[in-house]
């Protein structure tokens, strides 16, 4: 696709006036390229717009000759070879045609209508980088370079489903395009298709079987399976053959922190550190131990590094979440709350969320599930009860809650699973500018009996690969499944469903000093979590009124101060009967990936329950958005 140089001298002149005859009179094109391969037998470009005047012609093979004449000269033609494979397709040699898109994308990294948005992307120049791209691929549709960077942009926009359309036809059009297809599989493992992922990835190692980032892609996979023995295994295998890889180091100490090998998870991140002392994840997720406790000489290190004006946004945000955290340890509680601020700052300025949205949801969702939508539907969905969905917001307790649960001989605890979300996602459909809010309910509104039972029975299968033993009950502990109770129980009607609560300031507060990697982005700002757990609990109120006895509620302070009374009605709301083990849920060694994996495995403890109060001075803004939710808790108060 290398555009002709600007003419000078004859042989110049004449190229790029064929060039342009090209698009009005292809045959005119060939016939000056005739012309010039008379004069200049070996001249490349001279083949190449013959080559391209034939295909506009319909001669598939004259042009695959052409073209192939044309790449024998020059194999850095990058036109050349993306109109040989095109050609090569349409004559059904899918093969010939793969290993021309091969040679295509090598020669395309020299292309300077590519190069532009390649740099806009790396700079994160991301609308100017799609506006290039777009522009680039309405004139060349089969440019897999194209359509691979394009896929970077939406995958960077969280417009996964796009990502996946656009990173397939790459694969469609270049099998053996392994850049693509690791894309294809990053994608995958992110959108919860980790099955799909994995075996992409196997077809990666099958010709790469020493490639480390194949390696380490399929050690996220197994994690996102809940596979960690093979999760840590594939790390500790790269890890000996690449030791100086400190962002490895950092996710193999994700994966044994999960499965409570603590010190040598500490051990993992500080090797990291010791590479890359600036690397504020790795400050971050010894911070997030809960347990840990920094030393003065940490603390100087974090302080001198975050002073620096080089670290990136990601790195400096996870520094006042770290210092956060170290500062309140020590005490220091104004100064403390000065970094958690400053991190959530910069968070919420990298994501725009609207809290009036989240309230129209919640109004709307009020006004379709009356009792009458809900009789309408009797009997819908599928009928199994193998889902125990614990909802609320994050740090309110459903770790806790999950692992008393997971102690019972009957059920298994997976881990916050995103496939509801992912499927109210899939019902609403991409949203246009001009669409009105709320085409989620409205397709919730328009399903039918047999829809409702098929995605019932979509959600159990997508969830099976979560569950590793023959227990007939599972947990989805995913908070933000409390938008979705409507949802749950139109496609689940037996699903039992617990609310995990907490005082709202200290819930709320809990989710602002923790630094949510997605997904939480009400969590950034204190009127926007006010304002958020006053949805939520505005919305779980109506559910208890149109749908009562469905959903548990489970106030977390009285699961401290009375466990075994909460423990047995939480069981008895599961339709379970109560298990001696439940009480002793910290002596269970499952793997826990969420921010309580470590308090979850020691015995109740009353220490965090009040931990807010340190910082009531600065609670102003989400005390006044919570307004009588926080004066009547825990009673619920009366919503219109």
């Amino acid at each position: 696709m290398s555009t002709l140089a600007e003419p000078v001298g004859t042989l110049e002149v004449a190229l790029a006036h064929a060039t342009r005859l090209l698009a009005v009179k292809p045959a005119a094109a060939a016939e000056q390229a005739c012309e010039i391969l008379k004069v200049i037998p070996r001249q490349p470009r001279a083949f190449l717009i013959l080559g391209l005047a034939r295909a506009a012609a319909s001669d598939v093979e004259g042009s695959i000759d052409a073209l192939t004449r044309a790449v024998s000269l020059n194999p850095d033609l990058p036109d050349a070879w993306l109109a040989l494979a095109d050609q090569l397709r349409a004559r059904g040699d899918a093969q010939a045609a793969d290993r021309a898109y091969a040679h295509y994308i090598k020669a395309a990294t020299r292309d300077p209508r590519l190069m532009g948005a390649a740099a806009a992307l790396c700079e994160n120049r991301i609308p100017e980088a799609e506006a290039l791209l777009r522009a680039h691929l309405a004139r060349y549709p089969n440019d897999v370079a194209a359509l691979r960077m394009l896929a970077e942009v939406a995958a960077r926009l969280m417009r996964y489903a796009d990502a996946l359309r656009l990173l397939e036809r790459c694969l469609e059009l270049a099998p053996s395009f392994d850049a693509a297809r690791h894309n294809y599989a990053t994608v995958l493992n992110r959108q919860s298709r980790s099955a799909e992922a994995l075996k992409q990835c196997a077809q990666l190692l099958a010709k790469e079987p020493h490639h480390a980032g194949y390696r380490s892609l399929q050690a996220a996979i197994s994690a996102n399976l809940g596979e960690y023995a093979d999760c840590i295994a594939a790390y500790e295998s790269v890890l000996r053959e690449y030791p100086r890889q400190p962002k490895l180091w950092t996710s193999y100490g994700h994966a044994l922190r999960t499965t409570g090998r603590v010190p040598e998870s500490i051990a993992a991140y500080r090797r990291a550190l010791s590479m890359e002392p600036t690397l504020g994840e790795a400050w971050w997720s010894l911070a997030n131990l809960k347990t840990f406790r920094f030393t003065e000489a940490d603390v100087l290190a974090m302080r001198e590094a975050a002073a620096r004006s080089d670290l990136t946004d990601e790195d400096r945000l996870h520094f006042e979440f770290a210092l956060g955290k170290a500062l309140e340890d020590a005490a220091a509680y104004e100064e403390s709350f000065s970094h958690y601020a400053a991190g959530n700052a910069l968070r919420r300025s990298q994501h725009g969320y609207d809290p009036e949205e989240n309230s129209r949801f919640v109004r709307r969702s009020k006004r379709l599930f009356t009792r009458e939508f809900f009789a309408e539907r009797a009997g819908a969905g599928a009928q199994a009860r193998d889902p125990i969905f614990i909802v609320g917001l994050p740090r309110a307790g459903s770790t806790l809650i999950e692992q008393i649960l997971a102690s019972h001989p009957l059920v298994e605890g997976t881990m916050e699973l995103p496939h509801l979300p992912k499927l109210a996602r899939e019902l609403a459909g991409p949203r246009q500018e001009e669409e009105e809010e709320g085409t989620f309910l409205k397709r919730v509104a328009a399903l039918g009996r047999d829809e409702l039972r098929s995605l019932g029975e979509r959600y159990l299968a997508e969830t099976r690969v979560m569950r590793k033993t023959d227990a007939p009950f599972f947990i989805d502990k995913m908070p933000n499944n409390c938008m979705y109770v409507g949802l749950i129980h139109l496609i689940l009607p037996n699903a039992a469903v617990i609310d995990a609560r907490r005082h709202p300031l200290g819930c709320c507060f809990s989710c602002f000093k923790q630094h949510f990697a997605r997904g939480q982005w009400f969590s950034y700002g204190l009127d926007d979590l006010g304002r958020y757990y006053r949805d939520y609990v505005e919305l779980l109120a109506h559910f208890e009124e149109v749908l009562p006895g469905r959903v548990a509620r489970i106030h977390y302070e009285r699961l401290i101060e009375d466990t075994e009374t909460e423990v047995r009605r939480l069981l008895d709301h599961c339709g379970l009967a109560f298990e001696p083990a439940c009480l002793k849920f910290h002596e269970n060694e499952r793997a826990v990936r969420t921010a309580s994996s470590e308090q979850v495995r020691k015995p109740i403890f009353r220490d965090g329950v009040d931990q807010w109060r340190h910082y009531e001075p600065w609670l102003g803004p989400l005390a006044q958005a919570l307004g009588n939710v926080l004066s009547e808790y825990p009673e619920v108060p009366l919503f219109n």
